[in-house]
């Protein structure tokens, strides 16, 4: 056909220019890889310590209030989700209020919410694992995990936090440690009702 060439390589020329292709490739490869693994490294090794599951507005509030939240603290929210206790922390107290959150998504919705209000000189969120975090700062802690996560992150908090720090529990409790008040709410305006457990650190 006019027009047409067909080019017929040598085996060993093909399979040369193909290895001197690859040799190219490799190194950006393996720097895009060792980029990538130890964020992968840090995920995969991160426990999850509570599913997600959203603290009523009513209940934030009265957590809020059960910790006496004012201006001059400083509230750690731990897990803290679509980022709802550390913008009221900021907005209706006018507290420093500092999220700590592994879901990406989370991350990212809580950050736009505090954004959207213009209160990023009060509050931010923090992404990653809660039990590496510096909590030396925090005056106050609301806390909504499973039991046996609260076993597991009290002797980091005990270790971390000044005598007279407030923390407060929803519905799972410190085992370890005896609550100076605790306050039910019979109906949060969905039907469901709440504890929650006030910790002052000694």
């Amino acid at each position: 056909m006019r027009g047409y060439r067909q080019t017929m390589l040598h085996p060993t020329t093909f399979w040369t220019t193909r290895f001197s292709r690859l040799k190219m490739v490799l190194p950006l490869f393996a720097t895009t890889l060792l980029a990538v693994m130890p964020g992968l490294a840090q995920k995969a090794k991160t426990e999850k310590l509570a599913p997600y599951f959203p603290t009523p507005y009513s209940v934030v509030e009265k957590m809020l209030e059960l910790a006496e939240v004012k201006a001059s603290d400083t509230v750690f929210d731990l897990g803290s989700g679509d980022g709802r206790i550390v913008v009221m922390a900021a907005e209706k107290f006018g507290a420093t209020a500092i999220g700590v959150e592994f879901d990406d998504s989370l991350v990212t919705q809580s950050r736009m919410s505090i954004k959207r209000k213009g209160l990023d000189k009060k509050a931010r969120i923090i992404a990653g694992d809660m039990m590496v975090q510096d909590y030396s700062s925090a005056t106050v802690l609301t806390v909504y995990l499973l039991p046996t996560s609260n076993e597991k992150m009290l002797p980091i908090l005990q270790k971390q936090l000044k005598p007279g720090t407030r923390m407060v529990c929803h519905d799972f409790e410190f085992s370890k440690l005896t609550p100076v008040k605790t306050e039910t709410i019979e109906d949060d305006g969905e039907g469901r009702s709440h504890t929650l457990f006030l910790y002052v650190l000694q």
